[in-house]
């Protein structure tokens, strides 16, 4: 008979995932196998995939911002050959917030091309309830993707950012971040209220994607090697700040802000939900 990790064993090490800590440093912690600890955050990380699918539906969100987090499987986009894994090199995770309760009701893990801003875009179009208002950066494939989902039935502006770094000229500035230079809001589709464009959202959820989601950090040894194992890490990690984590602004979980769950999840419920 298979071994079976006890649920309290269970709880710490999904919480641990769930808080940013890499899979050999809970190895040291807990004293359990590294081996246990990703079959662990695999199974948990998929059923909260299918428990994200099904609670995101017939949302009544208003104010939706897009955008995508880059991260690699397995190396980095310009070392892959053509003898590689298709999956290998760049992933990007698309991730949707609502600017009012700060839910995420949907995320896609893949290559950064239109096939797959489209398939994000209708998945988010199928969890609303009524029209909402979109906004963006000013990356084209959104502008496309946006007429062949929504047509006319959106609200859709874009914020466009102007940066003055240049890597190239300031090489020792080149884990810094770009010099903000100017910004400005353009309605792309329907009409959208100007004030209410705005990435700055979204943008704050990424830092805590990769704050919380260790395969997503910069500048570690932490990286996926396959795409099956990012994508269930990623679905761990929504589901949990979802359901389990606190906002502070909100006072409460984003679940909750948005009327999907009345109380607060504990990580020991977010297990039993998805065993």
């Amino acid at each position: 008979m298979a071994y079976v990790l006890p649920i309290d064993k269970q709880v710490t090490v999904i919480g641990a995932l769930a808080e940013g800590s890499s899979i050999r440093s809970i190895e040291r912690i807990t004293g359990i196998h590294r081996d246990t600890i990703m079959r662990l955050g695999v199974r948990v990380g998929k059923g909260c995939g299918m428990l994200l699918d099904s609670k995101m539906q017939d949302l009544s969100c208003n104010y939706l911002q897009f955008d995508e987090v880059w991260g690699f499987i397995g190396k980095k986009e310009r070392h892959v050959s053509v003898d590689d894994d298709p999956e290998m090199g760049d992933v990007w995770t698309y991730c949707a917030i609502d600017s009012e309760t700060k839910l995420v009701p949907t995320f896609k893990c893949g290559k950064r091309t239109l096939e797959n801003t489209t398939e994000f875009v209708q998945d988010v179009v199928s969890r609303m309830r009524h029209r909402v208002q979109v906004s963006s950066d000013a990356m084209h494939s959104y502008i496309e993707a946006m007429e062949r989902t929504f047509g006319s039935d959106v609200d859709y502006g874009q914020c466009v950012k102007v940066y003055t770094h240049d890597a190239a000229q300031h090489p020792e500035r080149k884990y810094s971040a770009p010099s903000f230079a100017s910004a400005y809001r353009r309605p792309v589709v329907g009409v959208p209220e100007i004030e209410f464009i705005s990435t700055s959202h979204v943008e704050r959820l990424n830092a805590t994607t990769r704050l919380h989601v260790k395969r997503l950090s910069r500048l570690t040894l932490a990286f996926s090697k396959k795409l099956e194992n990012f994508k269930a890490a990623v679905a761990l990690h929504f589901a949990y700040y979802n359901f389990v984590k606190r906002h502070n602004t909100l006072r409460c979980t984003p679940a909750m802000a948005a009327g999907i769950e009345k109380d607060f999840w504990s990580v020991g419920n977010l297990v039993e939900a998805v065993s």
